[in-house]
């Protein structure tokens, strides 16, 4: 059984932002909102499993915003969000039924990784947990025209997304108010008598409902991101006899192979130190011994993936990656596009962010007498200032 599983629903057709396709398939710094939305979850340590809800109307545009991502076929939602999210659930039921199940809205792409393990975090202790805001601004109630009365705002809150519960309850609450035409998952729990914990959301999770929405959004990417830190990675590998040789993550053939505990990937591995350089965490050796034989001959696309994990769970990510190997063969110029592609696919970036390039020594040292390769990378890390 899996542990928690984050269901995001992305069903809704958006009226209220207008234009021509639905506001999660808008770009929102350079990717669409759902992806946006879908990465925020699938590199958390705390989420084991993404699955995303759609319309089947926009199964071709889903298809383009979640490319390369390894999502499990999507969910058909329903005509409302409460039926959507009592689909999605029905379906996880008979497909990789959860301990524990997350609800978010696609509309909701600045989730944080604090806010998502501090909701995570309190299903040790109640059946269900939302995101929630508490109220400032003072509240009135009109006519449209003039004020009749002002509400206390003490003891408000305003819900967000996730929220989050046991499984077989939140199930079962949904399935016993079937066309009860509530908004929120909360109100679902409520009704059926859970008991739902309030969690400090950050007031940055907001929800794009129209297109001011969406520049305020953008703004607000470009602020919170303001931190932004630089790692340099270094490393080499001697060349011994062998048929292949793992460069970026592709195998490319070889009269020679890298020597290595590992796969010996030498671009990957600068990678991976140049992104701990830039979070202060150390070397690759570090969290990968090469006395551990665990690691003995393991991909290091495994490496990679577990170090992009340790930037999510810090709220980051990364803006941009720069990668130079050196070495007189193989000729890195045909492999250069899979190799931009597979970086791009490990860090959860577009191929935009990333950078691929080679030099040779002139045949000067090891790498110019053809004994080892050395590659070098730098790495552009962003997280909330």
């Amino acid at each position: 059984m899996t542990q928690c599983t984050a269901l995001i629903v992305a069903a809704g057709s958006g009226q209220r932002f207008g234009g021509t396709i639905p506001k999660q398939y808008h770009e929102l710094g350079g990717m669409p909102i759902l992806r946006r939305s879908v990465l925020a979850f699938l590199n958390h340590p705390h989420i084991d499993a993404v699955q995303v809800v759609i319309s089947p109307a926009h199964r071709d545009m889903y298809d383009k915003a979640t490319a390369d991502l390894g999502l499990p076929e999507p969910i058909i939602g329903g005509a409302t969000r409460q039926d959507s999210v009592r689909l999605g659930l029905e379906a996880l039921e008979k497909t990789n039924k959860p301990k524990l199940v997350m609800i978010h809205d696609a509309a909701r792409p600045l989730i944080d990784a604090a806010t998502i393990t501090n909701v995570r975090k309190a299903l040790d202790k109640d059946v269900g947990a939302i995101a929630a805001k508490p109220l400032v601004d003072t509240l009135k109630r009109g006519n449209g025209i003039n004020i009749e009365t002002t509400i206390d705002r003490n003891n408000l809150w305003q819900a967000h997304t996730p929220q989050a519960f046991h499984f077989d309850a939140i199930l079962a609450a949904h399935r016993a108010t079937i066309g009860a035409q509530m908004t929120d998952d909360a109100a679902v729990a409520e009704k059926a008598g859970m008991n739902v914990t309030l969690v400090l959301s950050n007031p940055d999770n907001m929800k794009i409902t129209n297109p001011d929405d969406l520049d305020r959004a953008a703004r607000l990417l470009g602020h919170n991101f303001s931190d932004i830190r630089t790692g340099m990675g270094f490393d080499v590998h001697r060349l011994i006899p062998g048929d292949k040789i793992f460069l970026c993550g592709v195998s490319i053939p070889h009269n020679r192979m890298l020597e290595g505990h590992s796969d010996a990937d030498v671009g990957l591995h600068a990678l991976c130190d140049a992104i701990l350089g830039a979070m202060s965490e150390g070397d690759i050796g570090k969290h990968f011994p090469p006395s551990d034989p665990q690691w003995k001959g393991k991909d290091s696309a495994h490496f990679v993936r577990h170090i992009v994990g340790m930037v999510s769970e810090r709220g980051g990510f990364i803006s941009h990656v720069d990668i130079t190997m050196m070495c007189e063969n193989p000729r890195i110029g045909p492999h250069r596009d899979a190799m931009v592609a597979r970086v791009a696919e490990l860090l959860e970036v577009t191929p935009d962010r990333v950078s691929v390039k080679a030099t040779t020594t002139e045949r000067l040292g090891f790498t110019g007498r053809e004994e080892g390769i050395a590659a070098q990378a730098v790495a552009t890390l962003r997280f909330p200032g």
